[in-house]
């Protein structure tokens, strides 16, 4: 159903698609938190929550509600939709297939640099 990629900031990005996955990971574990909390998990500015959060929102992934009944509006329930749900399905999926590469990669590094270290391998 979500043929196109969402990746918001630039498709090549990863940086911004390690975000994207983090954020519905923490939204599929528990649905209330403020930007900040949310922020402070995944290791990246409340802006950029916020910017991320909002296209998904724009794109029916995640739906938001206030959840706290205070003015200053900051605690929100963010829920997966359905569609939300295949796309976070998609996303990880996504982000394994990422890290496998990025972990092979990194054991020919190692294995170069132990070989040229003069280190045994194995």
């Amino acid at each position: 159903m979500f043929g196109l990629e969402i990746h918001i900031v630039n498709k090549k990005n990863k940086f911004n698609r390690d975000v994207e996955y983090y954020l519905l990971r923490e939204i599929a574990s528990r649905s209330e938190f403020t930007q900040l909390e949310l922020a402070e998990k995944v290791g990246v500015s409340v802006g950029k929550v916020n910017y991320v959060l909002s296209a998904f929102v724009r794109k029916g992934i995640v739906k938001m509600e206030n959840f706290k009944k205070s003015k200053s509006k900051k605690g929100y329930l963010y829920l997966l939709t359905p569609d939300g749900i295949k796309e976070k399905k998609r996303i990880t999926l996504n982000f394994i297939k990422r890290k496998m590469k990025e972990y092979e990669r990194l054991e020919q590094e190692i294995a170069k640099a132990r070989q040229e270290a003069g280190e045994k391998i194995g």
